[in-house]
């Protein structure tokens, strides 16, 4: 596996996880489309190769290159693009960053993790399946879980967040966003420290 003979060599790839069409703008499910977008502005680096299952764009961060995107699969079918882009730019597990909304944050909340289960995550799930591991560093933006257990989930994270929780929701993403950045330049441990609380 391509690991790099030197820090400049070394590659990111950053996914943002959502759904495409305009019917999903806006939606809880599409908060890591819309912190990738976020992450993108802030380097400069233009979405706009279309391969791979995904909408896509390279960049640099310190002597770091970064991989940026947005799986267009919808998000039960995450992984082939995740796939995809690893497989084709060489960039293992321990450089993937996954970005993705969590049901069970509180809207506003971020937590980063280096491994795990799915915890229900659809788009999770079928990237760990296809990559053949949990180990993947994964950037959880909080968007409230349902006050009724007996609710639609479906319909609660294909809803978009209430109006007076809007600005707390614009911060997560762009803590999120910073997030990958520290990831990609002081390592996990310390992105964990600074944006997990």
């Amino acid at each position: 596996m391509f690991l790099g003979s030197k820090r400049g060599a070394e590659r990111f790839l950053v996914v943002g996880l959502g759904n495409p069409g305009l019917q999903y703008e806006k939606t809880r499910h599409n908060a890591g489309f819309e912190a990738l977008d976020l992450f993108s502005q802030d380097f400069n680096i233009e979405l706009s190769k279309h391969r791979f299952d995904a909408v896509f764009g390279e960049g640099k961060i310190g002597d770091s290159r970064v991989i940026a995107a947005k799986p267009q699969t919808y998000m039960n079918l995450s992984g082939k693009a995740v796939a995809a882009l690893s497989r084709f730019y060489k960039i293992p597990v321990n450089r993937i960053i996954i970005i993705s909304d969590d049901i069970s944050l509180p809207v506003g909340n971020i937590r980063i993790r280096r491994k795990g289960s799915a915890g229900g995550h659809n788009g999770l799930k079928d990237i760990f399946e296809l990559m053949g591991t949990e180990e993947i560093t994964r950037i959880k933006i909080g968007v409230g879980g349902m006050e009724e257990k007996s609710g639609d989930l479906v319909k609660h994270v294909l809803g978009k967040i209430p109006a007076e929780k809007a600005e707390i929701y614009e911060n997560a993403k762009h803590s999120a966003a910073k997030a990958a950045a520290d990831i990609i330049k002081n390592g996990v441990d310390h992105a964990m420290n600074e944006f997990s609380k």
